[in-house]
This record gives C-alpha cells, structure tokens and sequence, in this order.
C-alpha cells in the first residue's frame, strides 16, 4: 500500500468532520479510532476491488471456508501491519497529536468468535491471504459476542458483548447482495409437466440474510480477500396494522424472531428452544452462503452445473456447518432441476470436513422432531441420503446389523451430523497427528475402514504476523537482528537462532525482553484488575475454553497442594510463582463455572495469607479474549497444556506460548507431541498417562481413583479441603466437583479425566520446572531453542498442506 502522511492525516479529518462533526483537536477517543480505521479502509479499498476482479477474470478455484464462528480480535493493529504502514501511521498520528495507544484501546474484540476453532479459522484467513490464495470465509454476524465475562465474589457472571455499540468501521453492508432463507412450514409437491415432482415449502418462515463483507489483508500483498458475515432480519417483520391495535409486542414479533438468529454467539442450547435456535442459525448461514455462491457462478455458466465443484471446495470447519450437505442438495434439486444423481455428484466433489474433537458429545447430532420442524425438505433430502447409504452398507456387510445400525446417519431418533460429514465429503481431516491416529483407529474406525481414501491429517498452526510481528514486538525485533529477515512469511527462518544457544550475551538480552513484557502485564493487570504482580516470579499461565477435560482443576488442586506445604513448613522454599488463569465457562455448564469460583477461592485466600509471603500468587484474568492473549503470550514462562492425553484434538494456544518463548508443561496429548518433537523433550516438562494407557483403562473399566487417593495423603487433603470449609464458609461450595473426582456424579464413573491419576506425576513435573527456573542461563538456552525450532506451526504451512492434498488451489498475484 502506498501510504502518504499528509494525505493520511487529512483523511482522517474529512472522516471526523464528516461523521462526527469534530476535528483532531477535540480528541474523542472513539471516534478518532473510527476515522483512523475508516482511513485505513479506504486505502484499502481499490486492491480489495482489484482482488475479486482478478479471481472472477482467471474463474478461479476457491476455498470457502464455512465456520460458525471467527474470532478476529482487533483489526487497526493487526491490517496497518499486514499493510507495512504500522511505522508510518504511527508517525503520522504522533504529528497529529494522537497517542497511537490510546485509540487502539478504544477497539473492541469482534464478538464472532469464542475458542480455538475460531481463532484458528481467523488465522487461516491471514495465511490465505498472505499467500495469495483465493479465499472467501463465510459465518454469521452476530450482534453480541457469547457474553462478557465478570467475575463478581468470585463467580462468573455474564453480561451482554456488546461490540457493536457502535459501528464497526471495518465492515460494509452489502443489501443488493440479500438473500432470503426459510424455516418451518411444510412440503407441498407440484407435478409438472416433464414428469418431474417439484418440491417447494408452503407456509415458511422468511428471513431476510443481508452480508456484510470485511476485508482480510494479506501480509506483503495486494491480495484482499473477504470475510462475509450475515445478519438475519424479517421481510415483514413490522405489521402496522397491530401496531396501530396498541399491539406493540405482536407487531414486531416477526422480526424479533428473525434477529434472534444472528443476535447471540452460541446461545444457551440446554433446552430444546435453545437447540432450535442454535441449528436456526447454522442453516441461516450456511443456505444464504450456498445462495451466494450458486449466485455467482449461474451469472456465468447459467444452469450447467457441470464445473461447480471444479471452482468450488467448500470447506467445513467441524460439525456446525454440516447442514450445508442436504441444502446444496435442496437448492441444486429444487430450484434448479437436477437429477437426484447429478446433485450427489456435486455434493461430493465439493465438500471437505476438518473434525475438531475427540469428544463424543461434541459430536453434534440433532433430535428428528426440532430438525424436522424447522427444516421439513432438508430432513427429507437427509432421509433419502440415509437410506441410500444404508443400502450400500447392507450390500458391503450383509450380516453386520450391529455395524448397519451404528453407522446409520439416522438413529435412536437423532440425525448425527459428523456420520452425515463423513459420508458426503470427499476429505476428512484431523487437526494433530495423534488426533488423526485416534480418529483413525477409534473413535471414527468403522468409517476409516469404509472410507480409507478420504481421511488425512493436517495439524494446526498460527499466524505468526498477529502473534508474534503485533503481540511481542520485542521478541520480532530480536528475531530480524539474530535469525534475519523474512521469518514474517517464512518461519522457518527461526532456526539461525540455534547458533546462539550457548551464547550468553544473547540469552541475557533474551531474559531481559520477557521480563520487559511480564512488566508490562503486571501493569495491564494492576490497571485493569488492580492486581499486583511480581516480575521475578515464574509466570505460570492457563488460558483456555473452560471445560473439565482441559484440567483447569488438576491445576488448582497443585496450586492448593503448594499452598499447604509453604503455609507449614517455612523451611521450603521454592522459586515465586504466579499462578495465571483465563477461560470462560460456557453459560449452561454448571461444573466449569464452580471450577471458576473454586480457582477465584483460592486466590482469595492465598493472596491475603501473610504465611505465604509473595511465594504464590493466583491470578484470574476476566473476560478473556483475544486482546488480552495479546498481553498474556509474551510474558508466559510456563505453558499449561494439561489436558487428559487423548482428548485434546490439537490445541493452537499451546502454538503461540511457543512461539512466544514459554515452555510447554503438558501431556503429550493433541499437536504437545509434535511440539516436543520440534523443541526436544529436555525442553520442555512432560508428564502423565499416555492416550494409549488411557485408553486401555476405559476399555477395561480399571479406573480407581480411590488408589491414588490412598497413596498420596498430599491429593487426599487439597481433596477434602474443597470441602471442609477451608477455601468457602459453605462445605457445599465445591461438593459437586469433589464428588465428581472421589465418587462420581450424574451417571458417570468418577474422575472422568484422570486428574487424580496424574497428579503425582504433574507435581514431579512442577518441581522440575522451578529447579530449571532456577538456572537462568538454562533456562533462557531451553526458551530460545523453542522459539528457534516453532517453525513447523505456522497456519501457513497448515494451508499449504490444505491446498496440497485438498483444496488444489492455484496462487493468485495481484498487480
């Protein structure tokens, strides 16, 4: 981008003048963001035009990266890098008397994204776009982001993510491109007069979906691709004539209805209303996107179909846009006439599935009765799916009813939308080689051995212009003066930073950078959270989804074990640590959010303990979210990667602390394995049972927890002090999570995730990791090794591997 000062610095005035009627003067923090962003878009604007001009002239290939959510972060800082203007914009804004600083604070975190499936697919967009692959990703805009997290006594409390209280200056409304989408009603049948049954929906409810497009930067490039998010509305959704009864609630009833669709990301879905709206939402985006796409290409190639799936691969980023399978059949059969055979054709030279999770309930399967009320043709066209793959199945094992049944995308009245994925699509991925293997050989083995073709791994990575260029500028300016240039879209360039393992003056320079940033979120913290944070200590940091398999408690239950002996005995003595949290529990999951007020409870009371004398500190960060990563990742020095081996299906945050310097304490469980291939397992602190053990447990039902309870009475007390009172005047506090590790609760066995069985093993890991605190020069030798051989997770090696053995897409330059 050519980029001029002075013709920056009045942009940027014509905006405020213009939408805000101020000028730079005033210094209205928030709307000086605005028209800096709004500046930075209109640069923008002519190579995201010449973009889609250039893929529609060469007609070329495209991803179509269909997700239920993306979470971006903040854009200012993250496009005026990918731009190269960073330096000059920050200069031109100095001259203008703008504190740089300052308005990036004012940028809320787009509320489109949650966990790691999110951010992984907001990394994929910048690696696309950076390698200039043409690109288009596709998901909802949702109004308000999952919730903000408060924490208040100690509990998580949630309010409304209201990102969008003012505009977002990054997105353009695009209302000529509106589609419209159709819910309920029922299946009426015209015969015409070719002897075709035409099927169309009487009696449905229209909504209305209007795209919003945001443009993705490629770093170094003209390339702009598109994020496009759809917002639901009601076409009649204000009915006068009841308004004018005084009936003010029933007149927009309609369009409450509709907005509801895009008004929340991931609502409530314990009740059946809230798994309504959930599957509501997912048709929502993924029929308005396949309307978009069949748009496009028929303004071109009319009713021939015969080169959709040569210029479309539409990829499925797990489950949740799975219905898109059965509605491309829909739209190809019904609006536009195609043979049953000539649609399945399609279908199946078009989609690919990237499964997330090892975990059988995340597995999404929908109950016949809500899909079949909200999408009556789309469950026929399921139906007719189903029964034609059963035939296949009984004409491949004749005899095997068991198989038969258990692979029967309809069963036991539930649709299972991984089974539908994995039958319709013509790729199935995992996202970590132990993953895969896993998928492979258990949890998805009937399909392995049906499909064998189909299924391949592509492990994870990140995007090292937002983690590491824009997180931990410190660290990337160490980079170019040690390893050289090009590690921005190489990272493999990492490794000329081997040659200075054993040099001193270079670790030493290393140890002062991270302790720079940990002072820096010392006072992020003590501004933000009035907490008080030691520098010196080792920054021990957990930041993740909150979910019981992830082991936020196997942590805790250390942190209580360290907090007993130091309280006792004034002869030890370990190095200082803080203990640093981050999650967010989903709303309706009762025993994550006690895990939280547990982790809060015990801050409360080892921080105000005098006997521990500053030795441990606990630290919960609220309202975690990307921003906050940002601050977080560079000054880590332990990486928690806990979770039970063989549940983890990849992790990418275990990436970034790498990236960043932190060392990996973990199982070798999800992408920790190729992690400690890469680093080298002395550099890292390794710890617990193994999948395969595991595995072998479940299997013979040969889980005592109480074994390990009796062995250890370290576990046995932090056990019962979750109940005695000691960290909640009320016994009952936490006698739910303690239950579910001694006894079990609700139906399951106790201990589902193997925390007591690897709790010894993690506080032996814990203590290697202060001893090799200890040694500073080690220590900074074991950071710079991690950091110089993190090359292999870069999200740009990810998408190579995709276009490689899936998406066969061609790079696209634009001049």
């Amino acid at each position: 981008m050519n980029f001029d000062k002075e013709q920056f610095k009045a942009a940027v005035q014509r905006r405020l003048t213009r939408d805000f009627s101020k000028d730079i003067g005033q210094n209205d923090t928030h709307d000086v963001y605005d028209a800096v962003a709004a500046s930075v878009l209109d640069g923008v604007i002519k190579n995201w035009m010449k973009t889609r001009s250039a893929y529609d002239a060469r007609r070329a290939r495209t991803i179509y990266y269909l997700s239920a959510e993306f979470l971006m972060g903040r854009a200012l800082g993250n496009n005026i890098i990918n731009l190269c203007i960073k330096d000059a914009v920050l200069e031109a804004l100095k001259e203008a008397g703008i504190d740089y600083n300052t308005i990036e604070e004012q940028e809320p975190d787009a509320g489109l994204g949650n966990g790691g499936l999110g951010r992984l697919a907001a990394c994929f967009l910048d690696s696309l776009a950076t390698l200039n692959y043409p690109a288009v990703g596709y998901g909802i805009r949702y109004r308000y982001g999952m919730f903000e997290q408060r924490i208040e006594n100690g509990f998580q409390v949630e309010y409304p993510d209201n990102w969008l209280k003012y505009r977002d200056p990054w997105e353009i409304r695009r209302s000529d491109a509106d589609v419209e989408v159709l819910f309920g009603g029922n299946v009426a049948v015209r015969h015409e007069a070719d002897g075709r049954d035409h099927f169309f929906l009487e009696n449905a409810e229209r909504v209305t979906a209007t795209p919003y497009d945001t443009p993705i930067i490629g770093y170094g490039t003209d390339t702009v691709n598109t994020l496009r998010l759809w917002e639901a509305s009601s076409p009649d959704g204000f009915d006068l004539q009841l308004f004018n009864e005084m009936h003010y609630t029933r007149a927009v009833a309609r369009q409450n209805s509709a907005e509801d669709i895009s008004r929340v990301l991931y609502p409530n879905d314990s009740g059946p209303s809230g798994k309504a709206l959930r599957l509501k939402q997912q048709y929502f985006f993924c029929s308005a996107s396949l309307q978009d796409m069949i748009r496009s290409y028929t303004s071109v190639y009319g009713e021939d179909f015969s080169k959709f799936a040569d210029l479309h691969v539409i990829q499925l980023n797990d489950t949740h846009p799975v219905v898109a399978v059965p509605e491309l059949m829909r739209l190809l059969m019904d609006e536009h006439r195609l043979e049953w055979d000539e649609a399945w054709a399609v279908v199946t030279k078009t989609f690919a599935y990237t499964n997330h999770t090892i975990l059988a309930e995340a597995l999404e399967k929908w109950p016949i009765d809500i899909f079949q009320g909200l999408l009556p043709r789309v469950y026929q066209i399921v139906e007719e799916i189903n029964r034609r793959f059963i035939a296949d199945l009984r004409s491949r094992f004749p005899d095997d009813y068991d198989k038969q049944n258990r692979m029967s995308i309809i069963r036991s009245g539930m649709i299972y939308m991984a089974w539908l994925a994995i039958h319709s699509c013509f790729s199935v991925n995992g996202v970590a080689a132990l993953h895969s293997e896993i998928l492979r050989t258990k949890e998805l083995k009937d399909w392995a051995e049906l499909y064998p073709a189909k299924f391949n791994n592509k492990t994870n990575g990140v995007t090292q212009r937002r983690w590491l260029l824009s997180a931990n500028p410190r660290l990337a300016s160490f980079i170019t003066k040690y390893a050289g240039s090009g590690w921005e879209t190489d990272l493999s360039v990492l490794k000329n930073l081997e040659k200075y393992a054993d040099d001193d003056a270079v670790l030493n320079e290393l140890l002062e950078i991270k302790r720079a940033n940990k002072e820096d979120l010392a006072s992020w913290l003590k501004e933000t959270q009035n907490e008080f944070l030691d520098p010196e200590s080792i920054f021990d940091v957990q930041i993740k989804r909150l979910h019981e398999y992830k082991r936020q408690l196997l942590n805790i239950l250390h942190i209580i074990y360290l907090y007993n002996r130091i309280s006792e005995d004034e002869n030890f003595a370990p190095p200082a640590r803080t203990f640093i949290f981050g999650a967010k529990a989903a709303s309706g999951y009762r025993r994550a959010k006690s895990i939280i007020k547990l982790i809060n409870s015990v801050a409360a009371k080892i921080n105000n303990d005098k006997r521990v004398g500053g030795k441990i500190r606990v630290v919960f960060v609220e309202n975690y979210r990307v921003s906050a990563a940002e601050k977080i990742f560079p000054a880590a020095d332990v990486s928690e990667q806990i979770s039970t081996a063989g549940k983890e299906a990849s992790g990418t945050g275990n990436m970034k602390f790498m990236l960043n310097g932190a060392l990996t304490l973990g199982t070798l469980d999800g992408a920790n394995i190729e992690i400690v291939e890469e680093a080298g397992e002395e550099n890292a602190f390794i710890f617990g049972l193994r999948a395969e053990e595991i595995h072998a447990m479940d299997k013979e039902h040969s889980y005592n927890p109480q074994h390990y309870i009796g062995q250890n009475p370290h576990l046995a007390r932090a056990l019962n002090q979750l109940v005695d009172g000691t960290f909640d005047s009320s016994p009952q506090m936490f006698r739910e999570l303690y239950d579910s590790l001694v006894y079990g609760v609700e139906g399951q066995r106790p201990d589902v995730y193997y925390v007591l069985a690897d709790f010894d093993a993690y506080c032996r890991a814990q203590e290697e990791v202060a001893a090799a605190y200890t040694d500073r020069q080690g220590w900074a030798k074991k950071t710079l090794l991690n950091i110089a051989r993190c090359g292999k997770f870069s999200s740009d090696r990810t998408i190579e591997d995709y276009v490689r053995d899936i998406w066969k897409l061609e790079k696209i330059k634009i001049d």
